[in-house]
């Protein structure tokens, strides 16, 4: 599998071990199945870099399989309730699921993790980081401290947090509820969705435009969290809470800032870091929800494709739950969009010409 990036200024150092690293993260967590005792994901570089350094041309990123091709595999008898089998079959008019699935599968993450990677390493040295964790997992959600976001209590702390959760949590109190949970799934042949939440420091406001729908970063970010496979819903700030309170409960006040780069700030922040399509210089909040996963050990009800009568639906080798890894894919399709609008903002032939464009924002900003 295979992905292009391209806009890539030259000059950015890339370091391969932290995209490998990313690849590991997307694999982890309790409740995977067979094929990540298979695969064992590392980039490799086709092009687009010399010496560590990307030149500016598109960066080709590949990351190999290691489990069967698919003209090796059966056909897929039944389509599964859930995936794209049968509406995959009925767009193309044949009957062959398996040219569905392969596809459809979240496999192809993989890469899109790899590209983000990249972004995420376009961000960080502009004080931009992108961090995801996971809120709840069949239906059992963390239990923040009173007061306080799972974000804040972790603190300075949540990477190391985060790290040893199994499920890439910050609620270290909810671990044997999770794995209780996954476990009982396992033992009824059933799947388990969840909650992830992304977060977004250090990013400058204005970037995303007003100027038309599709341009507005709220219209691309949304589109991103979608773009994975399972995820039903997506939320920004309050998210639907918005709609059940009265405005002056859900917009943030503008205040006099008192230092700092800019001459404003923000009481609250419970627009989400967006507002009018442009991010505001708070934090950025999304969260979605991801459905469980459609391959069950124990059947749903389906329809053989050759003869048209009832059966159970084929089962694939499957996880229980993916929440944490679908976290990570978040990561990555976050970053690759905010750094498609960074570049918009700030873009440059070189990443000097990126820097002294975002410096001289900074600047304009102080002086606003």
């Amino acid at each position: 599998m295979a992905a292009v990036v391209q806009g890539v200024p030259a000059g950015l150092p890339l370091d391969l071990e932290a995209i490998d690293a990313d690849l590991a993260r997307r694999q982890e967590g309790y409740g995977r199945g067979g094929r990540m005792k298979i695969e064992t994901d590392r980039v490799e570089v086709l092009s687009g870099l010399k010496g560590g350094v990307t030149l500016g041309s598109p960066l080709t990123l590949l990351v190999r399989n290691k489990d069967s091709v698919i003209e090796k595999l059966p056909q897929v008898a039944a389509p599964r309730p859930g995936h794209a089998d049968l509406a995959g079959c009925m767009k193309y008019g044949h009957r062959d699921g398996r040219a569905v699935l392969e596809r459809a599968s979240a496999r192809e993450t993989a890469p899109r993790v790899a590209a983000g990677a990249v972004a995420r390493q376009l961000l960080a040295p502009f004080g931009i980081e992108v961090f995801a964790y996971v809120l709840e997992v069949g239906g059992v959600p963390a239990s923040p401290p009173d007061g306080q976001s799972l974000w804040d209590a972790a603190g300075d702390r949540r990477h190391e947090v985060r790290a040893a959760s199994a499920f890439h949590g910050l609620d270290p109190e909810l671990e044997e509820a999770w794995i209780g949970a996954v476990d009982a799934a396992r033992e009824q042949k059933d799947s388990l969705g969840g909650v992830f939440e992304v977060r977004v420091s250090g990013l400058p406001p204005g970037l995303g435009s007003y100027q038309a729908g599709p341009d507005r970063l709220t219209a691309r970010l949304g589109a991103a969290l979608f773009s994975i496979p399972a995820i039903k819903g997506v939320e920004v700030g309050l998210g639907f809470e918005a709609g059940r309170r009265p405005g002056s409960r859900v917009h943030d006040p503008i205040l006099p800032a008192e230092g700092g780069s800019t001459r404003f700030r923000r009481g609250s922040n419970r627009a989400g870091g967006l507002e009018g399509g442009l991010t505001t210089g708070e934090d950025l909040v999304l969260r979605a929800a991801m459905k469980p996963i459609p391959s069950l050990r124990q059947g749903m009800p389906s329809v053989d494709m050759e003869s048209g009568e009832a059966r159970d639906a084929t089962y694939q080798r499957s996880d229980v739950t993916s929440v944490p890894a679908a976290s990570v894919v978040a990561e990555a399709v976050v970053a690759l969009a905010l750094a498609e609008a960074f570049l918009d903002k700030y873009g440059g032939d070189s990443f000097e010409q990126v820097r002294a464009s975002w410096d001289y924002h900074r600047g304009q900003l102080r002086d606003l």
